[in-house]
């Protein structure tokens, strides 16, 4: 990836904007890594499986995981590619739960469940299952942390979001997808979701990179977003729907940047 000098003073600046939209931990020392919209970037090599381990059952996580780019892959209740509703996960996250370095290959049945804030750092998966994670927290202060990793072939949903709170993919890359992040359209508790999807790739194919719920106050926030093999600019950036609680499909009312459920510009995107 290619480099950028900073000064110390915008540096400090970049991370008290964003502390002030909630995202601590290690998504703030990595997000300051920041480059500007549209720099080039070579989009980084997945990485090789160090072994393999099956899992028959969920793996439930407190406190911090770390797979050592081992590969999990479902057996038993666990084997299925599909897209059936109510599969179970690969691992359960506890609130405040770390994942890190886990390659999750396939069968990769429902991915990652985020019971409330939980951090996915340099998580990767193979070929995505019914949705890749989850994230169901209830509180609005929420914060889930999507940071470094990728995501191969998911015929729907890579990111779920059915719970509150905010969530914040940065260094991420995904190709061969349906859509990158979902603000759940029709669960029977909604919320106010914010989305925030930084300095990420995207390469084709796939439809859309975020769909939010403009009646319920959901945000998206695009920037520095790289999209890669879709010169006809096919797939759409942010998609606003009307949403429900009833489990009918939501209505699509609109797409493109409106600076309210949809905030970005046309420098925030480049394409190659």
């Amino acid at each position: 990836m290619t480099t950028h000098k900073r000064k110390t003073g915008r540096r400090r600046a970049i991370i008290g904007g964003l502390s002030a939209l909630g995202i601590t931990g290690a998504a703030v020392v990595t997000t300051t890594l920041l480059a500007p919209a549209g720099a080039a970037s070579a989009v980084a090599a997945w990485p090789q499986a160090k072994g393999s381990k099956p899992v028959p059952a969920s793996i439930e996580v407190s406190g911090t995981y770390d797979g050592k780019l081992q590969r999990f892959y479902g057996t038993g209740e666990l084997g299925s590619d599909g897209q059936d509703e109510s599969q179970k996960p690969v691992f359960v996250l506890k609130d405040g739960a770390v994942l890190k370095n886990v390659i999750i290959g396939s069968p990769a049945a429902d991915g990652v469940h985020c019971l409330g804030s939980c951090t996915l750092q340099n998580v990767w998966w193979e070929n995505v299952g019914e949705d890749a994670a989850t994230f169901k927290g209830t509180s609005a202060s929420a914060v889930y942390t999507v940071y470094g990793g990728g995501a191969k072939s998911a015929s729907d949903k890579v990111f779920q979001f059915n719970g509150a709170g905010k969530l914040v993919v940065s260094k991420f890359q995904v190709s061969d997808f349906g859509k990158l992040v979902r603000s759940c359209g029709n669960c029977k508790k909604q919320y106010t979701r914010t989305i925030l999807i930084n300095d990420v790739d995207i390469t084709t194919p796939g439809k859309s990179i975020v769909g939010v719920n403009a009646n319920y106050g959901d945000t998206a926030s695009l920037r520095n977003v790289r999209i890669h093999g879709d010169t006809k600019k096919k797939i759409k950036p942010c998609t606003r729907f009307t949403g429900n609680n009833t489990g009918k499909e939501p209505k699509e009312i609109g797409t493109g940047p409106d600076g309210t459920s949809c905030r970005y510009s046309a420098g925030d995107l480049s394409y190659d």
